[in-house]
Formats: C-alpha cells, structure tokens, sequence
C-alpha cells in the first residue's frame, strides 16, 4: 500500500464509528460501508488466514489498480428525469435478476466463519443476489444448494488428474446447478507475497486443520469426496484448452462462462467456441501482476462479444458506484468478492446481507442522482473516462 493510499485508509479508520470498537455492541447496521468492516474482520482472523484473504500477486499493484481504476471513471448526471421509480433488474440467460451484484466464489469460507458458505448462500437468498459457489467450497454443493434454496452456478478448477475434474463437473451436475464457470486464470500458481509474509499453514495454530499438499487439501474439501483415488494430483487448477473444454460439454448441459477473460482476442474465441458467457476477471489481482484493472479491460472485451453473450465482470468493486460504471461500459452484472467475505467474517450471515443491502443502496441513491431509471439501459453516455 502506498503512502497516499496508507494514509487514506487510516483516516477512514479514525473517522469511522467502528474505530476501536470490538465488544459484542457494535452490529453491522454501525457499518457505513464495505470498508468498515475491514477491522471487524481483521479482529476476528488468524493472521494466516487475513493474509491469505488480503492477497495479491507479486508487490499487489494489480490489486490495488483494480479499485482505483474506478476513480479514473466520471459519472455523467442528468436533470429533469422522474426517478420516482427506480429498477436495478438485469436479464442473465433469460433470467431477470433484482440486481446486476452477484456473489463472486471464494474458497474455503470457513476460514473466515464457522457457517461458511451455508451463511453467505442464506443472505444471497435474503437479498436476492445470484451466488456462485467456489471449486473450494468448505461445504458440498447440495448442502450450500439447500441453503441458498436453489443451485448456485459452480466454480470449476481443472486439475492434472481428469478423474478429479470429471468427478467435479458430475457432482456440480448433479446438484442441479445451472452454469460451469471456468477459472481461466489460474494457469499456475502466483506469487503471493503478502499471503506468506502473514504466515504460513504449518505455524502451529494451522497444523491440526491442514496438510501442505494437494491430497491434504483435497480432504479438507468435501467436493472432492468420493474420489478413489487422488495420488496422481500435482496440482488443483491449471491451464484449460479448448479440447478440455470440448471434453467437459461431454459430461454436462450446464452453460459454460468463462472467467478471467481480459483480452479480445479470447473473447472472439469465446464467440466462436460456443461459450456462453464471459467474467472478466483478474482473480482480484491474486494471479497475474499485469497492472491492468478488470474495469480497463472490459470495454475491449465488450466489444469483441458485440451483444452475443452476457459480459460481467469483477476485481476491485467496491461501492454502488463502481458497478454502475461497469454497467455503463458494458457489463451485464458485477461481483464483490472480498468485501462480502469482509462481513462474513465480522458477523456471518448478517454481516454479507449488510455488505450487499449497502452496495444495493449505494446504487439506488446514485440512480437517482445521475438520472437513471433502469440498470440495464445505463449507457457508456453515462460516463466520462479521464486517463
């Protein structure tokens, strides 16, 4: 973090109502915003596992540029409109939803709280968001599906073993769930700097919940019970070709999106392969340390699509604001995945529900003051881009 930037933050803790609160009094309706949840949160962690949420890639510059791309982004207001009434719905596969945020997949959530994934899918049900359930799931889909009271859309890492991903892909089918979404970006492993200079799993306070391998990291994930026989596994993701993915429309119905696509050339592949949708993604900057912003590649990427599939997109959202610059550049829906795991952490299901209703809110009052009526008809006259 730089030293503007540095300061900014500690300003915005002193200013905060939460500074130095940490007894059972504070409630996340106290929270004004997804930032203020940021030390509630980091009270409650180990220090492993905040370093590991808090992550980048290399010095964290592509994470850092994902938010503040955003402020290179002027939103354009208009007078004399009746904002009496206000729709945030989008279409998305010919299913409209009350709100263009969804709930980006973060694995291992009970990490960060005893429920897990069962306590985010119940407040993404409450506020009525589309939830996508990490490949890393603590819990198997169809408990996170009884909870989130219908099939999320499954996450999906492709191993070197491809029983593991077959086993994968048949139990998200089998669950119900509607869309595969396809990590694209997650090639190899990254350089987290940050993650392990908070410490590593085999400090004492990790060691009698993980094993340093990907068979331990198999056993600590129910997705991947049921498999007889892992000992192949190197690693569990890697690179996906197309001839993977053909072999995946062998097993499933389930729509495929493509996640992590940031340039046009793969999404003019994407067009002519046949997927489905597309997420533009960076991993929220935890890969890759290319210094390009999700919100600076999507207009590339909608351009190539031209309207044939749905584009959203996540990685550095973090107010009502953002997402509707990203709707004016041509996003379909936005996703939050840090300052959702932020409240989880803070206060479980209610704390996800009050990231969600703040953002939601954000963006109803921005409607307004910009004069806009209906999230998808915002337009790129929405917005003055200053580079």
């Amino acid at each position: 973090m730089g030293l503007t930037a540095r300061r900014l933050f500690l300003r915005h803790l002193m200013m905060s109502p939460l500074f130095a609160a940490d007894g059972p009094e504070t409630k996340p309706e106290s929270c004004l915003d997804v930032f203020d949840f940021m030390p509630l949160a980091q009270k409650k962690l180990t220090k492993w596992h905040w370093a590991y949420l808090m992550t980048g890639s290399d010095g964290d510059l592509t994470l850092k540029r994902n938010s503040e791309a955003f402020q290179e982004i002027q939103l354009r207001a208009r007078r004399f409109i009746d904002i009496s009434k206000i729709d945030t719905s989008v279409d998305v596969f010919g299913e409209r939803w009350t709100s263009p945020l969804f709930v980006c997949p973060v694995g291992s959530q009970q990490a960060f709280h005893a429920e897990g994934e069962l306590a985010t899918a119940r407040a993404a049900k409450a506020r009525g968001h589309q939830m996508i359930l990490s490949n890393m799931t603590s819990h198997h889909v169809r408990d996170v599906a009884k909870a989130y009271e219908r099939p999320p859309w499954y996450q999906l890492y492709v191993s070197n073993d491809w029983n593991v991903t077959t086993h994968l892909v048949k139990q998200a089918d089998s669950a119900g769930c509607p869309v595969l979404v396809l990590t694209m970006d997650s090639a190899t492993g990254s350089n987290r700097e940050t993650m392990w200079r908070g410490g590593t799993k085999v400090e004492a306070v990790c060691q009698s919940c993980h094993v340093n391998s990907p068979q331990g990291y198999m056993k600590e994930h129910p997705m991947y019970d049921g498999l007889a026989d892992y000992s192949k596994v190197r690693a569990l993701n890697g690179f996906i070709t197309w001839e993977m993915i053909a072999r995946i429309r062998e097993m499933t119905k389930m729509k495929m999106v493509a996640k992590g696509v940031v340039t046009h050339e793969d999404a003019e592949a994407c067009v002519a392969h046949g997927i489905d949708g597309i997420i533009v993604s960076n991993h929220g900057g935890r890969q890759e340390e290319s210094l390009r912003a999700t919100i600076d590649c999507l207009p590339e990427v909608v351009a190539a699509v031209k309207g044939r599939m749905p584009v959203m997109l996540d990685s550095g959202v973090r107010r009502g604001t953002d997402v509707l610059k990203a709707l004016a550049l041509g996003a379909t829906a936005v996703g939050i995945g840090r300052p959702y795991i932020w409240g989880l952490s803070a206060f479980g299901q209610a704390g996800v529900e009050r990231v969600l209703s703040l953002l939601q809110e954000e963006m109803i009052t921005t409607m307004k003051l910009i004069g806009v009526t209906k999230a998808r008809e915002i337009g790129p006259g929405a917005v003055v881009v200053k580079r």
